[in-house]
């Protein structure tokens, strides 16, 4: 269960949030609310593209233990976000062959702690997720992180596309992990200025970032079972860059 100080719950409670700044990593709406408030509420949401989710009531009786959650309660964050351009410039001044991850709507907290750590465990110079349909950085994802949350750089971006696009104009090459390619990722050259991208856990990368990738690579997988979890694939993709960079 997450930290209790990590969530707000009211209308009024959670707009003073957002207009204050908070990070807010996700606000849960009760199904059917409406009202002043809300639609005050809920044009903020819309103006700062937080990823929402509507709930039945019995979920925000359970998040609050019944408290006066008035069918509002958000997550804050337990992190600042890093700025992309920022992330990309400063990196790049201070290393010749960043290694990046970016994560296509990994929706499963524990997936999303691990992968975290395997990154700041790997030397990975920042990790990108996007608004919406990622899983938020909660006490629970900086748990299963062991804390490697607090260590690496993480930006939030309203398209991941767009991310892709800014690393490949810095000239950094992007691999997406797919099943969906012949190459394996042993024959990729890791040892260039590379970002990773990792797909959910139930779809994989979305097809129109597929598109426009440098390189897809997939994983031997030489028994049964047709896919790995994503967060094992992770740490596979991760320490093959690892062990091409060392061996260079």
């Amino acid at each position: 269960m997450e930290n209790e100080v990590s969530k707000i719950f009211g209308i009024r409670a959670v707009i003073e949030a957002i207009n204050s700044g908070k990070t807010i990593s996700k606000v849960y709406l009760q199904k059917d609310l409406s009202g002043h408030l809300f639609s005050e509420l809920n044009s903020l949401i819309k103006k700062h593209n937080i990823a929402t989710s509507h709930v039945p009531i019995e979920k925000l009786n359970r998040l609050s233990k019944n408290s006066n959650h008035q069918g509002v309660a958000a997550q804050i964050s337990p992190i600042e976000f890093a700025d992309l351009d920022t992330l990309i410039t400063t990196t790049l001044e201070h290393k010749k062959t960043p290694l990046f991850l970016l994560l296509d709507q990994v929706s499963d907290v524990r997936n999303f702690g691990a992968m975290i750590r395997t990154a700041e465990c790997t030397g990975v110079d920042g990790i990108v997720i996007q608004k919406q349909g990622n899983a938020p950085v909660s006490a629970d994802t900086v748990k299963t992180s062991a804390g490697a949350a607090f260590k690496i750089p993480i930006c939030k971006v309203d398209h991941l596309k767009d991310a892709i696009f800014q690393f490949q104009a810095a000239d950094i090459q992007l691999v997406a992990a797919t099943e969906k390619t012949e190459d394996l990722i042993y024959d990729i050259d890791l040892t260039l200025p590379t970002a990773i991208v990792m797909g959910s856990e139930d779809r994989g990368i979305n097809p129109s970032i597929l598109k426009v990738v440098t390189h897809k690579a997939k994983l031997p997988l030489l028994g049964e079972i047709a896919s790995l979890n994503v967060s094992v694939a992770c740490g596979a993709f991760l320490y093959e860059a690892t062990r091409q960079r060392i061996k260079g």
